[in-house]
């Protein structure tokens, strides 16, 4: 924390690079970290284990305006360079959702689309300083979730204070 005269203590940003990683190396280092860990877990749920009425695709939609956000690539940069492919990405037919931690520690990134805007769902129930906030969610309009540097400060922010998954979940 920094301190100030006069000011409120102010926490220290979270600072962090990505590890440049290529594809290869991202899925050796997942491979190892899996096999360290014993891990059975599942990045994906395979089909057969879905139920009937379960979704595994967006909506025509919800995928165009996640497309023209870059937010799935960009995701998919994170998971690869901070979360050694860790993650895992679920679809649903109004967003999507990258997942990552197991138990107590499962964390997400959940996006949704609703009437042309891309919604991001926050961890904090109360209105920030962002002018696209409503107390829950971050609405990001088209002109908003088409700018890239919007979309990484956001995608950002959603990755170092995610929504930590309830336990009814």
């Amino acid at each position: 924390m920094s301190y100030q005269p006069g000011k409120q203590p102010q926490k220290n940003p979270i600072l962090g690079q990505g590890h440049g990683l290529s594809d290869e190396e991202g899925q050796m280092i997942q491979q190892m970290i899996r096999e360290e860990q014993h891990s059975s877990r599942e990045l994906f749920i395979p089909p057969e284990d879905l139920a009937e009425e379960a979704t595994t695709h967006m909506a025509p939609e919800v995928e165009r305006v996640i497309e023209a956000s870059r937010a799935r690539r960009i995701l998919q940069m994170f998971n690869r360079d901070y979360l050694y492919g860790q993650g895992r990405f679920d679809e649903y037919k109004d967003g999507l959702i990258l997942k990552w931690g197991d138990g107590y520690s499962r964390k997400h990134i959940w996006m949704t689309v609703e009437n042309g805007n891309l919604v991001f769902e926050t961890n904090h129930v109360r209105k920030c300083d962002k002018p696209y906030c409503n107390g829950t969610h971050h609405v990001l309009t088209p002109d908003l979730y088409t700018n890239l540097d919007v979309i990484n400060q956001e995608l950002g922010e959603r990755f170092h204070r995610p929504v930590h998954e309830r336990t009814e979940d």
